[in-house]
Parts: structure tokens; C-alpha cells; sequence
């Protein structure tokens, strides 16, 4: 069992920068793909960035350029750094682990990041 508590989230200008972290409390995280999504209203949800066990990491093509997904396994934790925010970023963003048909098997509770023009 993976529990997994995100942080990190908030009201932010365009053109700033927010980082989102993830703590995952269970086993063998070192060895678990960890992922991103995100979820803006009225929309369908979306991995936004992934990173696997080895460190190999892959990006929407909308955030290219501008996150940068990262984890530290001593501490058990997966980051978001996001840059060059605009209003479209805005969204509920959810730390993942695992990949499955369904998205991830194991999901955080999500935090708000909103981003004003």
C-alpha cells in the first residue's frame, strides 16, 4: 500500500513559478514509477509528466519546456517544478504511482494550483 500526500499548490501570477511536492509513505518507492496528472474544470484529466525508477522522465507536449519532474528517494519524495506558469496550468494537480489501465493504481488527494493572467 503507497499513500501519498501532495503540497505545494496555490494562487500564482503568469510568468511565476510554483514546485509541488509529493510524499509517498509505503514501500519500495525507489522503484516505482511516479507520475503527475492534473485534472482543469471542464476538462478531461491529463499526465502531465511521469518518471520511472531509472530517472527517465516524459512530458505533455503542453508543459515541455517549462516542468520538470524529480524525485528524491531518501526521502521518499516526487517533485513538480513548474515554470513559466500561465492561466491554462490552472487545474487540480494529482501525484501518482504506478501506471494502470485506469491512470495509477495509488493517488494522492490533489492540491490547487491557480494561475491569473
Amino acid at each position: 500500500q503507497v499513500q501519498l500526500v501532495e503540497s505545494g499548490g496555490g494562487l500564482v501570477q503568469a510568468g511565476e513559478s510554483l514546485r509541488l511536492s509529493c510524499a509517498a509513505s509505503g514501500t519500495r518507492f525507489s522503484g516505482r514509477t511516479m507520475l503527475w496528472y492534473r485534472r482543469a474544470p471542464g476538462k478531461e484529466r491529463e499526465l502531465v509528466a511521469s518518471i520511472n525508477s531509472s530517472g527517465n522522465t516524459n512530458y505533455a507536449d503542453s508543459v515541455k519546456g517549462r516542468f520538470a519532474i524529480s524525485r528524491d528517494n531518501a526521502k521518499n519524495t516526487v517533485y513538480l517544478q513548474m515554470n513559466s506558469l500561465k492561466p491554462e496550468d490552472t487545474a487540480v494537480y494529482y501525484c501518482a504511482a504506478d501506471p494502470s489501465p485506469r491512470g495509477a493504481v495509488y493517488w494522492g488527494q490533489g492540491t490547487q494550483v491557480i494561475v491569473s493572467s
